[in-house]
């Protein structure tokens, strides 16, 4: 029953939280999503300078939050990888300072394991082995989870990652950024089967589709054409919400069918979602009403708990912490790291 501080700043959020094993003490995330936005997309040296001012404001409401002390804290995490390098240099120094100040134990812990353990925060039935699909803006996978620390990558996206896509595509629309939520609620007015757009396929060089890889970068350049052609054809205004509905809709269909599909090859009894996208309201009612009709069990966190925060890297960490895992002090920060590496970032 380990209580963990984190700390969370792979990419626009600061966030830090407590938690004692898997119930959440405090959970503040600092956005910086008004920041950004002027830009139509993070901007990563603005990104780092902004943790820099806020890191500290953050920690410490987190800290209070949680009704803690530091006699109360068993270790301090931080996210080490994936993400903007200046970002998790932030709370990668903060997080190792506070724990040598303090004499606590070190975690480094992957962002994308964080995003599979965000379900365990209100789902307390919830056992491996499951299936996790993972999307977020940087990122659109399948993995087989059996346990802490082991991972099977079966499916991925071969381009843009879905949350991408919807801030392109919303980029294309000129609706702002962030896409994802605003696309969202445009595809509530609009009509899904308006336009037929594809699904992004993969074919195989012995013929077929890969049953769970999937390509957004085709769905984004065929939004695009269907909006030119509209254009040429006088239409105006155009049909937006038709647009943004039809887009929605093709991109959860592909993430859906791929999930059950992979979920019922592996004979695996349970789904849980995680990433940004996890809280997109059309996805959300189409993978449960699916994974029902299916006898599949499904688990989807709280919109809170689907974008980054700090609360599921520590319940991550916790899950670690318990197993006797601990990280180096001269631990990195790493871009990129496949989620099948996380043991390289603890000592045993």
């Amino acid at each position: 029953m380990a209580t963990i501080l984190a700390i969370e700043t792979s990419c626009d959020e600061t966030a830090a939280s407590v938690v004692k094993h898997r119930q959440v003490l405090s959970s503040v995330v600092a956005s910086q999503i008004d920041l950004h936005s002027r830009y139509g997309g993070v901007v990563p040296e603005l990104a780092s300078r902004e943790h820099l001012l806020t890191i500290g404001d953050t920690v410490n409401e987190a800290l209070l939050k949680s009704q803690l002390g530091w006699a109360d804290i068993d270790a301090v995490a931080t996210t080490c990888a994936p993400g903007l390098v200046g970002a998790l240099l932030v709370g990668m120094s903060v997080g190792k300072t506070l724990a040598m100040v303090h004499h606590k134990p070190f975690l480094g812990v992957h962002h994308l394991e964080g995003h599979i353990y965000a379900a365990y925060l209100e789902h307390t039935d919830l056992r491996p082995p499951f299936l996790c699909l993972l999307v977020s803006g940087g990122h659109t996978s399948l993995i087989r989870v059996d346990g802490c620390g082991q991972y099977k990558l079966l499916g991925k996206t071969r381009d843009d990652a879905a949350g991408e896509a919807f801030d392109k595509v919303a980029r294309l629309l000129a609706l702002g950024y962030p896409g994802g939520p605003i696309i969202d609620q445009l595809a509530q007015q609009g009509d899904p089967k308006a336009f037929r757009l594809p699904e992004g396929n993969i074919s195989l060089p012995e013929g077929g589709y890969h049953p769970y890889d999937a390509s957004f970068s085709g769905l984004k350049t065929a939004v695009l054409r269907l909006v030119e052609r509209l254009k040429s054809e006088g239409v105006d205004p155009l049909p937006v919400a038709d647009i943004a509905a039809s887009f929605q809709y093709a991109v959860v269909r592909a993430l859906v069918k791929r999930a059950m599909r992979c979920a019922q090859d592996q004979n695996l009894p349970a789904i849980v979602m995680g990433g940004g996208v996890a809280a997109n309201s059309g996805l959300r009612h189409v993978i449960a009403e699916t994974a029902a009709a299916q006898g599949i069990n499904i688990y989807i966190p709280s919109l809170k708990f689907c974008t980054d925060n700090a609360a599921m890297i520590a319940c991550a960490a916790s899950d670690h912490f318990d197993q006797g895992h601990c990280s180096k002090l001269d631990l990195g920060v790493y871009s990129r790291l496949p989620l099948e590496h996380v043991a390289e970032l603890y000592q045993r």
